[in-house]
């Protein structure tokens, strides 16, 4: 029986012991926690907007549920979940403190503070109890867990019966031509932006890197249903950059 202790995972390209990874991950975002926002707006030349609007057309949040949104940073989710609910509660976790501080001071500003809870944690871990949360959301978060699949797993346990799952995350383009198109974009220009911008040229070449290690569209929707979620789907956004998860818990 392998111990655990040998077991390695990837860090972009690189292969590395599993128990490096969350240090490694939350170095990346500790550099990069003040320019988060403004890089995602630059990268993406500010679609993620759109997409995360999707994301909450599809989820269509109702009056009182409770958010649980892992890896959620900067809260830019939980915000546009409150704002959809029109009132109800979110709890944003996230491994890597200094982003919660960033969306702290976003929350005071946009006077949602008393409507989030503000939580450093795993996502392989959660701290909460069995059916805490009505929903569940992680956006562009998941590729840097080290076992995804156990945070599928959490996600299923700290749901409540009825409960849904929502995964945004970079994907992969069904077409071979344009995949080579997008991966020269990836790679030779948004390292460069992030030295320019963030003064951090490694940590958006680990994140590029992360991006194609990621599972297609179909093997993830497999990870959704070995977790136990039922009705999982997905869809495409921007003919597949990146893509929607859903599953409910029943």
């Amino acid at each position: 029986m392998t111990d655990k202790t040998d077991n390695t995972t990837h860090f972009g390209r690189e292969t590395i012991p599993e128990a490096e990874k969350a240090g490694r991950v939350q170095g990346v975002f500790n550099s990069v926690a003040s320019k988060y926002d403004v890089m995602n707006d630059l990268m993406s030349v500010g679609i993620h907007r759109l997409w995360k609007d999707a994301m909450m057309d599809w989820l269509a949040p109702r009056p009182g549920q409770a958010l649980l949104d892992v890896a959620g940073g900067t809260g830019d989710i939980s915000f546009r979940f409150l704002k959809r609910a029109g009132h109800g509660h979110a709890t944003v976790l996230d491994l890597t403190e200094p982003m919660l501080v960033e969306g702290r001071k976003r929350a005071e500003a946009e006077d949602l503070a008393d409507s989030l809870d503000w939580i450093v944690g795993d996502a392989m871990a959660l701290p909460f109890p069995d059916n805490s949360f009505d929903v569940y959301t992680i956006s562009f978060g998941i590729r840097n867990v080290t076992r995804p699949q156990q945070a599928l797993t959490e996600a299923f346990r700290v749901l409540k019966p009825g409960g849904r799952l929502m995964v945004l995350e970079f994907s992969q383009l069904p077409n071979d031509g344009l995949q080579k198109l997008y991966d020269l974009y990836s790679f030779n220009v948004i390292p460069r932006m992030g030295h320019l911008v963030a003064g951090d040229r490694d940590s958006y070449q680990y994140l590029v890197e992360s991006i194609r290690r990621f599972p297609d569209q179909d093997s993830f929707l497999a990870m959704i249903r070995a977790a136990g979620f039922e009705q999982a789907k997905y869809r495409n956004l921007s003919l597949g950059i990146a893509a929607l998860h859903s599953g409910w818990k029943i």
